[in-house]
């Protein structure tokens, strides 16, 4: 009968009779032949290949414990190990994901106070847009930092700021940036008639529940169209913000090229009790419309 490869796969390995006892001489004559040369099996394990095994077993347990590093010297080197990592990752971070900034004035009162450490988002602009109402990190396109109030940190916030500059949390430059709010992206026609009116973005009145307590939308009467690749910026507390309304003579009429923005500011972390979330005021903007040739 035929039988497929699987059938005989199946079938028991027959050994025949005499191929059976040559095989068990065989195997005799060597067991003879290694007694011969090791002597009693049973007096030395290391005479038969079972001996062998253990031995060479625990020839490499005896042997690894030298291989192992230990001590002082090994402590180290898995600490600068840990440390370079860390550092590495921290830079990587800081380039292109986060980077931690301090406030330095009043001019976001109450939403941001002096010393008020954030973290910012550099993924906006970029992958992610800006919008109306985020809370920007830029770098001066010139002029800007003479109308801020700066105050000196004390010696303990310097050696912070020293430490986080040190590990890439805290930029080399950051007495060259400013932090506001967006009131106006590219295209937007933003205007304010002066003290006691509202600012208009798009003819549509803007009710500010961001403001310092007591500010007014603005004194400063101005009326723009914000250009291509730009923003228009103002601080929350508008009585002391040097903000885009006080630099109209500049290129761009004092908005501020996209190209100098860090990133958008997403959570406050220190100090503890002000630690959370920074929101964008969705609902103040919700209502204006998206600019026009005619606006």
């Amino acid at each position: 009968m035929d039988r497929s490869p699987e059938g005989l796969d199946d079938e028991p390995l027959v050994v025949p009779p005499a191929a059976a006892h040559g095989a068990r001489s065989t195997s005799d004559a060597h067991a003879t032949r290694r007694e011969a040369r090791h002597g009693d099996g049973a007096r030395h394990p290391g005479g038969t290949e079972d001996g062998d095994l253990v031995e060479a077993s625990a020839d490499r347990r005896h042997a690894a414990p030298r291989t192992r590093s230990s001590g002082p010297m090994a402590f180290l080197r898995e600490t600068a190990i840990i440390l370079i990592c860390a550092l590495a990752l921290s830079w990587v971070v800081k380039t292109f994901f986060v980077q931690a900034f301090f406030i330095p004035s009043p001019s976001m009162h109450d939403t941001l106070i002096e010393h008020d450490r954030i973290l910012v988002n550099k993924l906006a602009p970029g992958p992610f847009e800006l919008h109306r109402g985020d809370i920007v990190v830029f770098k001066d396109p010139g002029g800007w930092l003479q109308g801020e109030t700066e105050q000196t940190p004390s010696r303990s916030r310097s050696i912070v700021n020293d430490v986080l500059t040190f590990v890439g949390l805290y930029p080399q430059d950051a007495g060259q940036h400013l932090v506001k709010r967006v009131i106006g992206t590219a295209g937007d026609h933003v205007a304010c008639a002066g003290p006691g009116k509202p600012v208009t973005v798009n003819g549509v009145a803007l009710d500010e529940p961001y403001l310092a307590p007591g500010s007014e939308p603005s004194e400063q009467k101005f009326d723009i169209t914000v250009p291509a690749n730009s923003i228009w910026v103002m601080g929350d507390n508008r009585q002391h913000s040097w903000d885009s309304r006080f630099h109209q003579g500049n290129p761009g009429g004092g908005s501020v090229p996209i190209s100098n923005v860090v990133g958008v500011a997403f959570v406050t972390v220190w100090p503890i009790e002000r630690a959370g979330l920074l929101h964008n005021p969705a609902k103040t903007f919700e209502d204006v419309p998206a600019p026009t040739a005619t606006n």
